[in-house]
């Protein structure tokens, strides 16, 4: 552990234009430890978001209920996918084959019944977060049997299952759906965003209730809610889980603290992994922490009744949405107003980055490649990011027209920081769908027809699947130190280290077909064999090089 210490010293304070690693750098091959288990850690994961109904459709009975069936807008409605489309690809090995180690799915639950025009033709709550009803599924997306069946065929692969939280607003009100009491949610105040008051005590739209999560005072269930429970015969039941939660927690009968309940229940009934929470800078930021708390309780809880379901030791995972939050703000979010840690004390684990995007359209490899090693080992350091470059809600992506995909892997994959690899991404899904508006066209049903049938979409799908499978087995990856070894040819070394484990590769990018040769003398011995894992071939170091032919402009290298 000594050498580790000494080795991780060198590796932060060395500059990113040398061209070499000092001579006297304790050599990594001496750290290396193939027989301890690798380690899963959030800050190094490799996350699949997608939205539940346009990923797969693996039961086409649940299309249509509660009538949604009016003409909408261009991809403003239902268009079939479900919970069973999704475990029907984890099963058949397609998040296995790309690596990734976590799945983050749109907000499941009950969406209003009623559709919405707001300009755009009529619109369903098929994204999943305009909630009626917290404490049930919305059965165009499934039902408690099929989550069920999803968690446990996820985590028998070694996927987490991460669901959405909503707790700053309801749904819209429609005919079908009245609005909620007053005392529960504010109507009247619309947010002007200029201000922390103006962000948060307000509607984030016209017509989207906001949740009053400043109130402590307590509340009596929405009338609406008590009839749909009765109706369904569970109202008994719902009512007693509460009593039971309010007389544990000694929480008061605020709006905040029933929704919390209703959330949690799904890490008590399914044992999900965690949580992306939605909308963070528009609640007060005490809200986070309580739920935090909760999630934290209900989930040791959980793995203690469940051993057998626990998939490793890790934390509960809270990762927020601060929309426009950047890494470059180090623990902190600006309203203008006022400044507010949203890591610390006690929230999120990690936050969404919106800056990674634009950061990877104005920098190299290198370049964007130091600055969150640096950043994540420095402002960030027991903290994480969760980097993407397309979103579900982002109309700058980094490559809207789908133009440089290899590149975009490359960037998002081998960068320092948990990648969100966004659903599509790894098959060029179009981003510019003609007919949309807004953020629809970003929201298209997953183009399997291309990746079944298209030659190109085949090869962008195969670089993705290389990549991301070398990164899930390389904590070092994500969550190590990064270090250039050389700038011509462009190679460079990442290390991680965990309790006994430690874990190191070098990677070389763009650099020419044919006949290669990587300095690898600082991080592998002479005579040790290595595996490049995007051409499948072995070498053996000779003098201090790893020498390769091969019909690839990349090179992933690690101990065999």
């Amino acid at each position: 552990m000594k050498k580790l210490i000494v080795l991780t010293l060198i590796l932060l304070t060395l500059s990113c234009k040398d061209t070499n690693v000092n001579d006297n750098q304790s050599k990594a091959e001496d750290l290396d430890s193939e027989h301890i288990e690798r380690p899963f850690v959030w800050e190094g994961a490799n996350l699949y978001f997608l939205l539940t109904d346009r990923f797969n459709n693996g039961d086409t009975s649940n299309d249509v209920n509660f009538d949604r069936t009016k003409e909408t807008g261009k991809l403003r409605g239902f268009e079939g996918g479900d919970i069973k489309g999704i475990t029907q690809k984890v099963k058949e090995g397609y998040f296995s084959d790309l690596g990734i180690n976590a799945i983050w799915m749109t907000p499941i639950v009950e969406q209003i019944h009623g559709g919405t025009d707001e300009g755009t033709g009529v619109s369903y709550g098929f994204h999943g977060y305009w909630a009626k009803d917290w404490t049930n599924i919305d059965p165009n997306f499934g039902t408690k049997k099929d989550l069920h069946e999803l968690v446990k065929e996820a985590h028998a692969r070694g996927i987490r299952i991460v669901l959405d939280a909503v707790i700053n607003h309801t749904g819209p009100v429609t005919e079908k759906d009245p609005v909620w009491p007053e005392e529960w949610v504010r109507t009247d105040k619309q947010c002007t965003y200029d201000n922390y008051e103006n962000t948060i005590s307000c509607t984030l739209v016209a017509n989207l209730p906001d949740i009053r999560t400043e109130s402590n005072e307590d509340v009596e269930l929405p009338p609406q809610l008590v009839e749909k429970w009765k109706s369904e015969g569970r109202y008994e039941q719902e009512v007693a889980e509460l009593d039971a939660f309010f007389k544990r927690t000694g929480h008061p009968r605020a709006p905040r603290f029933y929704i919390m309940k209703w959330l949690t229940d799904y890490i008590t009934e399914f044992g999900i992994d965690g949580y992306r929470v939605d909308t963070v800078k528009h609640t007060e930021e005490y809200v986070w922490q309580e739920f935090k708390t909760e999630c934290d309780f209900t989930f040791a809880k959980f793995k203690k009744n469940n051993p057998e379901k626990v998939v490793d030791n890790n934390d509960f995972y809270m990762v927020g949405e601060v929309y426009n939050y950047g890494v470059s703000g180090g623990q902190l979010f600006d309203f203008g107003d006022k400044k507010v840690n949203y890591f610390d004390p006690a929230s999120f684990q990690s936050l969404i980055n919106f800056e990674f995007k634009w950061n990877s359209k104005e920098m190299g490899y290198e370049a964007l490649f130091n600055k969150y090693s640096k950043v994540l080992n420095g402002d960030l350091k027991a903290f994480g990011t969760l980097n993407y470059l397309s979103s579900h809600d982002d109309g700058s992506p980094f490559d809207p027209n789908r133009e440089k995909p290899i590149e975009t892997a490359n960037k998002l994959l081998l960068s320092p920081g948990t990648s969100q690899v966004y659903y599509g991404d790894e098959s060029a899904r179009s981003l510019k769908i003609e007919g949309t508006v807004g953020d629809a066209t970003l929201r298209s049903f997953m183009n399997w027809d291309a990746i079944s049938k298209d030659s190109n979409t085949k090869k962008v799908l195969s670089h993705w699947q290389k990549l991301g499978k070398f990164r899930e087995r390389h904590p070092s990856i994500g969550a190590g130190i990064h270090l250039m070894i050389s700038q011509k040819p462009y190679v460079f070394y990442r290390g991680y280290s965990k309790d006994d484990y430690t874990d190191s590769v070098v990677v070389g990018l763009d650099l020419g077909k044919g006949k290669k040769i990587l300095n690898v003398s600082k991080v592998f011995k002479d005579g040790m064999v290595l595996h490049d894992a995007y051409s499948n071939q072995d070498v053996t170091v000779n003098n201090g090089e790893a020498m390769l032919e091969t019909e690839f402009d990349i090179v992933l290298l690690e101990k065999k």
